[in-house]
Formats: structure tokens, C-alpha cells, sequence
């Protein structure tokens, strides 16, 4: 399991899209709950790696830690990106941003079947010197708003 979340990772840290989808089970979900977003299945998933990799092109993630059980394993380490262009409706001020990261991950058929990848969103808007509420307001419409 820890093999697989390493190739991942390090496909990941490459921006490359191919390799990091022949790691995963077709039935692959991957969430991203600071965003909002879940992918399901391969087309799914293609499209959202690369709209993160084309949000943050320099993405790396060194993963540091984990722990297992049952089928499970956690993962945590450091992500290093810099936002760029204005997804989040938003312009970043080009700085580099360094979070500590927390990733969930199962298997199915010696593949990786979900991937849940949470960070502190608020602290990547600081450090992309952004606003925070900018950001959910882009993400997650009036919402975020209401539930204030």
C-alpha cells in the first residue's frame, strides 16, 4: 500500500497525469473536501488532476509519515504549490505556498480506489495572499455564506 501511495505521490509531484492514472482502480474516487470537488472513475479523474496540476503547476508533495489498518492507509507529509490563474476567482501573488497534508487512501485489486487529500484551505489562501473568503465563495457559492 505505502508503495503505491509513494508512486502516486511522486507521479503527482510530476504533473504527470498517465502515470498517476495507472496507479488507480477504475472505480477510483478522489475527493479534495478543501475544494469541494470529488472525481469518480478514470475520465473523471483526468480531468480533475489536470485542472488542479494547471491551478498549481508546480505541485509537490513529500509524504512523511503513515500509518495502516485494514485496508486503510494514512498518509501525511508536506504539499508545496503555487496558485495560479483565477479558478478560484482570485489573483495569487506568485508566492509559493507550504502546507502540512493529510491523505487517506484504500485499495481494491492492488490499486489505489480512493484518495481523500485534505489541507488547511485557509492557510493556502494566506500564504497565496489571497482571500480566504474569496476563495469559498468561488467554491462553494452563497453556501459558504449562509452556513456563517
Amino acid at each position: 500500500m505505502l508503495e503505491l501511495a509513494q508512486a502516486l505521490a511522486a507521479a503527482k509531484s510530476r504533473q504527470d497525469v498517465p502515470a498517476a492514472l495507472k496507479l488507480c482502480h477504475p472505480d477510483m474516487t478522489l475527493e479534495a473536501p478543501p475544494f469541494g470537488t470529488a472525481a469518480h472513475g478514470p475520465a473523471e479523474n483526468e480531468r480533475a488532476l489536470t485542472r488542479f496540476f494547471a491551478s498549481f503547476p508546480d505541485y509537490d508533495v513529500a509524504l512523511e509519515g503513515h500509518a495502516v489498518g485494514d485496508g486503510t492507509l494514512i498518509c501525511w507529509g508536506t504539499v508545496k504549490m503555487t496558485m495560479t490563474g483565477e479558478r478560484f476567482g482570485v489573483t495569487p501573488g506568485g508566492r509559493r505556498a507550504e502546507l502540512p497534508v493529510f491523505i487517506q487512501f484504500s485499495f481494491k485489486d492492488d490499486l489505489i480506489a480512493s484518495e481523500l487529500f485534505s489541507f488547511d484551505l485557509s492557510e493556502l489562501c494566506a500564504q497565496s495572499d489571497v482571500s480566504t473568503d474569496a476563495v469559498r465563495r468561488t467554491l462553494f457559492g452563497d453556501f459558504a455564506r449562509a452556513r456563517r
